[in-house]
């Protein structure tokens, strides 16, 4: 089969960069550290670890990056969690502020990486959050005040209501906050960039290489099909596609299904005049839009978090009408391309960066809500830190905060969100 088939049927598998295919495992491998998932969170481990003189051997089920990390927006985007002011009562205010700066330094990493292994994957910066109500704009203005308190060293700009033509041309906005120290890339050109930085840095990877069966212990035994790794620690960095494998953790993140489509290319004027300054777009509505350009210029147009489990029948009949709210003007547009997949989202929205209290040589990153391309390497460095035996830093921080499961079991407790958030977007109504 050919590799870049057995990715989802996307406009990033189309235009990716050539894929390596890495090999099953079959037999026993031993390394200091065994990691599972081969998305942004494993990769970033892996790397981080390598670069630190471990020895990592990584299992993905599927390719690199087949998953969220491969098939998201693109957009990279400032911050990690949501309301983070909610957790000083467990970290303190200082705790708080560190966390605030972590998710600047989240966007760094990604920056650095990307630059010091020449990653071709269109890293693009400037980046808007779109108002739809005039409130949203006093919360644009706090998060600036915010940012500048911090001292974020990327412009930041207010735009009002009649300056809003100058980043999308829809009338549909009210105000906005610009961010030129976010962006948006190709993200799975970016993962396969880092998975073959982790490759030269000595990490061993294995795809198709589906964990069938963990065993804990002092060590840990991790066994696929044909094959199993012997280690010390053990990373699960699976997110939303944990699935059963471990209990414990699975209950504390939802999958929730999230659906982008690409249209053709359009041509240069009227991409110019859909976004004018080539930026990343976002607006704060519970079931959010997001959307930009990508390099060969068509409008990636994504959003619509689904809770219910169940995918659209036909994903672009169900965003296209979206889409056409923003942009009336693209109604002849064809659609080249359409998609979906799994975002893993906690009862929190902070990301959740661990590791187990009966296992302590397992560690675990997931349920990123929707901000994973940059909470992903964060977690990566954070996690290597902690293995590696570096005290005090951020990953501490992030394990004091306490996750809960989400009720109802595996079966219910999709619905039961579902009808929480469709609570969440009647109030917007109001």
């Amino acid at each position: 089969m050919n590799a870049r088939a057995q990715h989802t049927a996307s406009y990033y598998a189309a235009s990716s960069l050539p894929q390596t295919d890495h090999p099953v495992l079959t037999g026993e491998q031993v390394a200091d550290v065994c990691v599972v998932g081969g998305g942004f969170s494993g990769l970033n481990t892996a790397l981080e670890l390598a670069e630190r003189g471990l020895s990592v051997v990584l299992l993905e089920a599927h390719k690199i990056g087949w998953g969220a990390s491969g098939r998201n927006g693109g957009q990279l985007i400032r911050g990690v969690g949501h309301g983070l002011d909610q957790f000083a009562n467990v970290i303190g205010a200082e705790g708080v502020r560190q966390m605030k700066l972590m998710g600047l330094e989240a966007v760094e990493i990604v920056r650095q990486r990307v630059e010091r292994f020449q990653i071709p994957c269109d890293l693009t910066w400037g980046y808007c959050d779109l108002a739809n109500k005039p409130r949203e704009i006093e919360g644009f203005a706090e998060d600036a005040e915010e940012l500048r308190s911090l001292g974020y060293r990327y412009e930041t700009r207010l735009l009002q209501a009649h300056e809003m033509h100058s980043v999308v041309g829809s009338d549909r906005y009210v105000g906005g906050l610009i961010d030129m120290g976010s962006g948006h890339l190709h993200p799975l050109n970016l993962a396969l960039g880092e998975a073959a930085a982790a490759q030269q840095l000595g990490a061993k990877l294995f795809e198709q290489s589906a964990v069938t069966r963990i065993d804990y212990g002092t060590e840990v035994n991790v066994h696929t099909a044909q094959g199993s790794v012997r280690a010390k620690t053990l990373v699960l960095g699976c997110n939303a596609y944990l699935n059963g494998l471990n209990p414990e953790l699975s209950g504390k993140v939802l999958p929730a299904g999230s659906y982008i489509i690409a249209t053709e290319p359009l041509g240069e004027a009227l991409a110019h005049s859909l976004l004018p300054q080539n930026m990343a777009v976002c607006d704060q509505r519970v079931a959010l839009d997001y959307y930009r350009l990508s390099a060969d210029r068509r409008l990636l147009f994504g959003g619509a978090c689904h809770y219910s489990g169940r995918d659209p029948k036909d994903i672009a009949a169900y965003m296209r009408p979206k889409m056409l709210e923003v942009f009336p003007q693209l109604a002849k547009v064809k659609i080249d391309y359409q998609w979906g997949g799994m975002i893993g989202i906690g009862a929190n929205r902070l990301p959740q960066i661990g590791r187990l209290k009966d296992q302590p040589n397992v560690y675990y990153a997931q349920a990123y809500s929707g901000h994973g391309v940059n909470a992903t390497h964060l977690a990566g460095k954070l996690l290597a830190e902690a293995i590696s035996g570096q005290q005090g830093g951020g990953f501490d921080l992030f394990a004091k905060v306490p996750h809960m499961t989400f009720p109802g079991g595996k079966h219910l407790r999709s619905p039961l969100l579902a009808l929480g958030m469709l609570w969440h977007r009647m109030k917007e109504l109001v």
